[in-house]
């Protein structure tokens, strides 16, 4: 059976990613011991009695949610609860407005959303080299926006000189194709670096926009898993938390956010676009159709975000136990003397370098090969990590470890990666 062009070239792009394949061969005791261990997906597991606890206590569905309720982009009671909750947590320099929120299922379609709406095929969007991988696909996979990858060459992705380096992507993309670049799109706390940019790096980056007459978009999805001190590294401050007066246009600035990170609820698929600019929201709710939340993640949403003794406690109880686990992880790396970035103080996950070890006990092994080397090794153990040369990092070897799994199950993982590279 012949499929559209563009079908086919959706199949060809997706042909290299085996995480499907293990999502659906995972490790369980009892009814599948000789499944894969995952580490490689950006799933929160520690907190999850807790938030089911409140769900069952709470789950009283009303025959609205079995209806299209308020509309496509949301209830109204979700998005008043998301506005006040994130008021109290973001600290936005005015109180966030209920009608500035689209309610989407996941962020990944509110990335689409605002791909499709703020840019034309063929013209880009910035994004900093290592990325969120699915970033790409959320970006240019149905609508042909294109991505324009920034690289530091060496350089701090989240430093002051970051803003050179995607002036420089702008402007090189512009020269080569012709076409304009309409967005920069941070991932702030950063995936998977696990650290967030500092103010006045945002607010350059806000200036470089302007300039521009580009939009500015923050995905701030880890933006409540903070665990580590400010001594570890930069403090998480949200964009809505900066003034834009004299800096950019306020209708320039997008926000996200979500309930599949902070608490732990990826198979809720709750997304949220915060954005003043009328137009925008206006044109994304021209299409929310095609991401309509369903009625069950609405009420549940609300319930657990207009909680606010439940969310306090949860907030800190999930940190606590995100510090616990980063400790453990990076302790037994420097066991095994397996190099990773430092300064990580948020998010879920560590950026280490499995390329040098193995190269170091593998001196056969080819250097621009390596990552591909490592990740067949990594299976063969049973284990799964994300592939940095699915994230645009800059140099071999570099994988994701995601260690926000109980404390057996994740001794297993890394015991299975460090018998990979061995």
């Amino acid at each position: 059976m012949s499929l559209s062009t563009r079908s086919n070239a959706v199949l060809a792009a997706s042909s290299g990613s085996i995480m499907w394949e293990v999502m659906a061969n995972l490790y369980d005791p009892v009814t599948n011991p000789t499944g894969y261990y995952s580490v490689g997906v950006a799933e929160n597991v520690l907190m999850h009695d807790e938030l089911l606890a409140h769900i069952h206590d709470h789950f009283r569905l009303t025959s609205k949610y079995l209806t299209y309720n308020d509309g496509a982009s949301g209830s109204k009671r979700l998005k008043t609860a998301m506005a006040r909750f994130l008021t109290q947590h973001l600290h936005p320099t005015r109180p966030l407005d209920p009608g500035h929120l689209l309610l989407t299922n996941g962020v990944s379609a509110a990335v689409e959303h605002l791909s499709w709406a703020l840019a034309d095929a063929g013209e880009g969007i910035l994004l900093g080299r290592p990325y969120y991988g699915t970033f790409i696909a959320d970006i240019g996979l149905r609508f042909g926006t294109e991505v324009v990858a920034v690289d530091f060459q060496g350089q701090d992705p989240l430093g002051t000189t970051c803003v050179d380096a995607y002036r420089r992507a702008m402007t090189d993309f512009t020269a080569r194709t012709g076409k304009k670049v309409r967005a920069l799109l941070l991932c702030h706390p950063h995936n998977p670096l696990g650290r967030c940019y500092p103010r006045s790096v945002i607010i350059e980056l806000m200036r470089l926009c302007q300039e521009h007459r580009m939009h500015f978009i923050s995905d701030e999805i880890y933006a409540l898993s903070i665990w580590g001190s400010t001594d570890a590294g930069t403090g998480f401050e949200s964009a809505l938390s900066i003034d834009t007066t004299g800096i950019i246009d306020a209708d320039r600035v997008h926000v996200l956010w979500g309930m599949s990170k902070d608490f732990g609820a990826n198979g809720l698929r709750l997304g949220a676009i915060i954005s003043t600019n009328d137009r925008v929201r206006a044109g994304v709710d021209s299409a929310a159709l095609y991401s309509y939340v369903a009625g069950p993640s609405d009420h549940i949403s609300a319930s657990v975000l207009e909680d606010d003794a439940f969310t306090a406690a949860y907030i800190h109880a999930n940190n606590e136990k995100l510090a616990a686990a980063y400790e453990y992880t990076v302790q037994l790396l420097e066991q095994h003397n397996i190099p990773y970035m430092a300064g990580t103080n948020a998010g879920f996950f560590i950026w280490v370098d499995l390329g040098t070890p193995f190269l170091q006990r593998h001196p056969e092994a080819v250097h621009v090969n390596v990552s591909d080397e490592v990740m067949q090794r990594l299976l063969k153990e049973r284990v799964f990590l994300a592939s940095g040369a699915l994230f645009g990092s800059e140099t071999p070897g570099w994988f994701r470890i995601v260690f926000a799994h109980p404390r057996d199950y994740l001794a297993e993982a890394l015991r299975r990666v460090v018998a990979a590279i061995e």
